[in-house]
């Protein structure tokens, strides 16, 4: 009798790590290519995702937070500093400047004090000053909201691990083009990685900083 998924990881996979003591919103490629319909990488699931995320963005910027956002961004033309990412994606050529599709989505756009850092490839911290500058303000734990959470969600969550982040991705505040890879991808968030939480529960932990 084969076993459910559930089953078979109880007491080894699934451990929770849990919120630590100073906190950092990671807010990944909410980029207009996501959320546009007809654009090669519309997913309905990130266009969600934005919407959820404008609360969390507010509640970031309230209690004083940082709050760092990521843009993919390739030299215009070849796209070379993409490497063997883009051959395998060509889809992600349209993220150069000038491009409306490279923009950030209305709603969660960065302020002009907020740090936003270009990247070429999946993960936020691949080639980035990120997990520097973390360490710089005494973050130990990364929330993270954005897309897609079967890529660049899935990629953060596993490098931040491995600097020894607590990573936190908050579900409702991710996004997919499929359900599928979507949930697949937090439950193995959730399993290896991080930790896999709820909004309302992200909120109420940053609400203890708002009272300080």
């Amino acid at each position: 009798m084969s076993q459910s998924v559930s089953d078979n990881y109880a007491g080894v996979w699934g451990n929770r790590i849990g919120f630590g003591q100073r906190p950092a919103l990671l807010m990944i490629d909410f980029l207009q290519g996501y959320t546009t319909p007809g654009a090669p990488l519309y997913a309905p699931g990130v266009t969600e995702a934005v919407v959820q995320a404008e609360q969390l963005l507010a509640a970031a910027r309230q209690c004083g937070i940082p709050v760092i956002h990521t843009q993919i961004r390739y030299h215009p033309g070849h796209q070379r500093d993409g490497g063997i990412w883009v051959q395998k994606a060509p889809v992600m050529r349209d993220m150069v400047e000038g491009n409306p599709l490279a923009d950030f989505c209305p709603g969660v756009q960065p302020l002009a004090e907020e740090v936003v850092i270009t990247k070429q490839y999946a993960s936020a911290f691949f080639g980035t000053s990120l997990a520097s500058l973390l360490v710089a303000e005494g973050v130990d734990t990364v929330l993270m909201a954005g897309c897609s959470t079967s890529g660049c969600i899935r990629a953060s969550a596993v490098d931040a691990l491995q600097y020894g982040f607590r990573a936190m991705v908050v579900r409702e505040c991710v996004g997919d083009r499929h359900d599928a890879p979507h949930q697949a991808n937090l439950f193995d968030i959730d399993s290896k990685y991080g930790d896999v939480v709820s909004r309302a529960a992200a909120l109420e932990y940053l609400g203890k900083f708002s009272a300080r």
